[in-house]
């Protein structure tokens, strides 16, 4: 297990990292700075949360380059890939939307937090999680540097393992009058994408050390599993990871077009290797989220993002490979939907997974239109009027279950043959709540 490091520096660079403090410490009672962010929420900045996208770098390396599980450990990493090879299983948390924009939200962000580190610490040794990826929407509401010590290093202090993360929107949208140095996406990099490996600023006096990520988007390789996140840019709605430019003309000019040659690449690799392990895709926004047929009103909060799956669905077919799950955060609740597919002449059953209830907020999947409450829909729901897109052969889409009452996390068990997702409910109540579990079957490329 890393150590911590004795230099009295206000920035150290250490020669391993550190996931946790020494000693465990309990949970603070408020926040350290007041976020007070809810104020900015004008009209002005509500018309710029729908058209406002950014630019980001180009992650380093090349497009097919992989960064492994083992370097995110250091030193320790070769002995945490020996003990995954030999139980033969890899078991990992994913959660979405942690961070809190309010006092009266702090108690459930560390309330999930506590659940995935109890989870940690009370698994068996050869089911013990070995990281937790972040799903975007670490830092609410602007991604500003001097909130990242309540809403981040604070909740997870005691979680002793790499915590990797694809930014969210509410990480990278530019509040007007913002510094350059002080740009939602330059404070997550510092944070989770840094050079080496240091304690930053936004840490205080905690001892996590950055991550080293290539970039907002990465390819995650690590025994059994190969975790590819997209950066979904900005926007409240919809994702966006691309300028979407048609004959010639950008919908999104500042937004680069880095991720196509990524995508492509990683799983042209995955091809072209014979890769045998899962594939998940992890991006924010999610690609459907539960609205009734029809359109209009009476949907969530949020909606999908049906030109970002088309892009996606795009360069699978190109590249004869589709994930083996499509997890994503930013919908306030837990959605599971199948997507029933013919591809490459076989056909597949894909899970799309919304695990965005980390702590922030747990919200309805219908609302109100004209003034009556649109029903809530039951389990295994037809839903494949929502699935619009032409590129992949889509032959049905069911919304399996669905949670709006709790926060929650997921827990990702993979094996040569089985990619297992569970969804743990983290009850507002504390009355036991039954979790969640789809199996997919890696060879048939089916969910169960």
């Amino acid at each position: 297990m890393p150590r911590k490091a004795k230099a009295p520096l206000s920035q150290p660079i250490f020669g391993e990292p550190v996931f946790q403090e020494e000693v465990p410490t309990p949970d603070p009672a408020q926040f350290k700075v007041t976020n007070d962010d809810e104020k900015f929420y004008t009209k002005e900045v509500q018309a710029l949360l729908t058209k406002d996208v950014v630019s980001f770098d180009k992650a380093t390396g090349k497009p097919s380059d992989l960064f492994s599980l083992a370097e995110a450990w250091g030193p320790h990493g070769s002995d945490v890939i020996n003990s995954i090879n030999a139980a033969k299983t890899i078991t990992f948390h994913m959660i979405g939307d942690s961070g809190a924009s309010a006092q009266s939200k702090y108690a459930s962000e560390l309330k999930v937090a506590d659940a995935v580190t109890n989870d940690f610490h009370t698994s068996a040794a050869t089911t013990r999680p070995s990281f937790l990826y972040h799903l975007g929407d670490v830092v609410y509401n602007f991604g500003e540097s001097l909130y990242y010590y309540d809403q981040f290093y604070e909740p997870f202090r005691n979680y002793p393992a790499p915590i990797l993360a694809i930014p969210g929107n509410h990480d990278s949208f530019i509040l007007p009058g913002t510094a350059t140095a002080d740009d939602p996406l330059t404070i997550f990099m510092s944070n989770f994408c840094g050079p080496s490996i240091v304690v930053t600023k936004e840490a205080g006096s905690l001892h996590r050390t950055c991550m080293t990520q290539p970039g907002v988007y990465f390819a995650l390789d690590a025994p059994f599993v190969r975790i590819v996140g997209l950066f979904s840019n900005a926007l409240e709605d919809p994702g966006v990871i691309s300028s979407e430019t048609t004959k010639g003309k950008a919908k999104w000019p500042t937004v680069p077009d880095y991720q196509l040659d990524f995508l492509t690449a990683q799983l042209q690799q995955i091809k072209t290797s014979n890769y045998q392990g899962a594939v998940i895709l992890a991006v924010h926004h999610p690609p459907f989220t539960y609205g009734p047929q029809g359109g209009g009103s009476g949907g969530g909060r949020h909606y999908g993002s049906p030109i970002m799956l088309s892009q996606i669905d795009a360069i699978c077919k190109q590249t004869g490979v589709y994930p083996h799950a499509i997890i994503s955060g930013h919908a306030h609740n837990y959605q599971r939907f199948t997507r029933a597919l013919t591809f490459a002449g076989k056909d597949y059953s894909v899970p799309f997974i919304i695990c965005g209830d980390g702590g922030h907020n747990v919200s309805a999947l219908t609302s109100a239109s004209f003034g009556k409450k649109v029903p809530e829909p039951g389990d295994n729901v037809d839903v494949t009027y929502m699935d619009g897109s032409k590129i992949v052969q889509s032959t049905g889409l069911t919304l399996n279950r669905h949670d709006q009452l709790n926060s929650g996390y997921l827990r990702v068990s993979v094996t040569a043959k089985q990619l297992t997702i569970t969804f743990n409910p983290v009850s507002k109540t504390g009355a036991p709540v039954k979790p969640d579990t789809v199996t997919v079957d890696l060879a048939s490329h089916t969910a169960s």
